[in-house]
């Protein structure tokens, strides 16, 4: 028996509460996994997984057992990725999950970049903003913006995203723009639905280094980037979010900027990854190379 092939077996097992999608993971027969993981109970001398018809799940023993073995294949990926060529060039797929504005506006136009510098890094791309199990997914990383709280994830932040108040220009034409915080009375707004938390977010103006928080009456509630500066383009009210977004309409005039004096406060973007796991040579890179992206972009970097 390969022990550390079992056991990269036995993590997945665990994280996958499958026998057979693991093993189709690793490319491994599902009969061969049965008996892979006997051999390794055997070996140790403890029951590491208790199967019934519907899942499977780790012992106790079974759990610390995991522990050990992510910690002792987190040494030995380094280990390799130190001293062999992919460490120097890395090389192999990365699953990457973020938002379609970021993707779209930010990432994609700059990706050529990457893509000359490890020509050896394939890209697997999803668009979304909804919480994902990277896990159970095999999702590498993940771009979000905004509150990470209850989260169980490694988080780096790459920046901050200044973050403006805009309408459209026609809509300014018809209800005029608002001059100060008491002018946005009789005033609509596009509602924006966190497609995390299922909360609505309200407008955010910084007064001298305090939040203030207004909800004003709407017509149209989004949960998406994109619809919701469409919606703002058909008129429908004011909305908030970061500049990269409606960098475009505000240079084209079909947006205007109003209240500048209180701007709401700068959202943080970050990089986020599982725990207990050794990054790979080729996520390192990706996520270096994001954090010099988003620091340096005109789109992005704060002003």
């Amino acid at each position: 028996m390969d022990r550390i092939a079992a056991m990269r077996l036995f993590t997945r097992i665990v994280e996958l509460g499958s026998f057979s999608r693991a093993a189709a993971q690793l490319g491994v027969a599902r009969a061969s996994a049965t008996q892979i993981i006997k051999q390794l109970e055997a070996r140790v001398g403890v029951r590491l997984l208790l199967r019934t018809t519907r899942q499977v799940t780790p012992t106790v023993d079974g759990s610390a057992y995991y522990q050990r073995c992510l910690e002792i294949l987190s040494d030995l990926d380094e280990l390799d990725a130190e001293f062999s060529q992919v460490g120097r060039h890395p090389q192999g797929s990365i699953r990457l999950d973020m938002s379609g504005s970021l993707c779209r506006l930010v990432l994609l136009p700059a990706l050529p970049a990457f893509c000359a510098r490890y020509p050896q890094i394939k890209l697997e791309i999803g668009v979304g903003d909804r919480q994902i199990d990277l896990v159970r997914e095999g999702v590498d990383c993940v771009l979000r913006i905004g509150d990470l709280r209850d989260i169980p994830l490694v988080a780096r932040e790459l920046t901050r995203l200044e973050q403006v108040t805009c309408a459209a220009s026609d809509y300014l034409a018809r209800h005029g723009a608002p001059r100060s915080l008491a002018e946005l009375e009789g005033h609509l707004t596009v509602d924006y639905v966190s497609a995390t938390s299922g909360k609505q977010v309200p407008l955010a103006f910084d007064v001298g280094g305090r939040i203030e928080r207004h909800v004003l009456p709407a017509t149209v509630t989004v949960n998406n980037g994109d619809a919701y500066v469409a919606a703002c383009k058909a008129g429908f009210g004011i909305i908030q979010l970061p500049r990269y977004h409606v960098s475009a309409e505000l240079e084209r005039g079909e947006f205007e900027e109003i209240l500048t004096e209180h701007r709401p406060p700068p959202l943080p973007l970050n990089v986020l990854y599982p725990p207990n796991r050794q990054l790979s040579a080729r996520v390192r890179v990706l996520i270096d190379w994001l954090g010099e992206l988003f620091a340096s972009s005109p789109l992005t970097a704060r002003r």
